[in-house]
């Protein structure tokens, strides 16, 4: 049994995500100690990354998801080198059910730009004159659910007041 275009019934419905654009929305690099911040140093930077996901609903199945991760180098109290990176993506997600949507377009939606910010943000640090920042993978469902918590613990505690 066919829908009328030859397509099965089952596969009509089949979950969709698809990726309309990919885009660096800001980048920020700063090297503000420099040229001494790139002479050898005794001992490893410190880095701090804080990685966070917006998105916004542009229409009834279009998402644009944001992809912001911040990090800074500091030695010896001065920092080395910081950057901002807000890395978007518009997605077109069709036939999820809608208690899976939230999920998908904050986790999986993330996980797929994530190489893509990666390799600006070793780039940019490897032009502002260090080796290239390998930033490690990031546990999105994690995130996620830190978040998630983060948000009840907040309504909590504005319920209470």
């Amino acid at each position: 049994m066919t829908n009328g275009n030859g397509t099965p019934p089952e596969a009509a419905q089949a979950p969709q995500l698809n990726v309309l654009a990919q885009y660096t929305k800001d980048l920020s690099f700063e090297n503000p100690n420099a040229p001494s911040s790139l002479q050898q140093q005794s001992q490893p930077p410190q880095i701090n990354i804080q990685i966070n996901v917006n998105a916004n609903n542009l229409s009834e199945t279009e998402f644009e998801v944001t992809l912001s991760v911040e990090g800074k180098a500091e030695s010896a109290g001065k920092v080395m080198f910081s950057f901002e990176l807000a890395y978007a993506g518009v997605f077109r997600i069709a036939n999820v059910p809608k208690e899976n949507l939230h999920p998908l377009v904050m986790i999986e939606c993330p996980r797929l730009l994530f190489p893509f910010a990666r390799e600006i943000i070793a780039t940019a640090v490897r032009d502002g004159g260090f080796p290239p920042l390998m930033l490690d993978p990031v546990d999105f469902v994690g995130l996620y659910r830190q978040n998630m918590e983060r948000q009840m613990a907040a309504q909590g505690q504005s319920g209470q007041a």
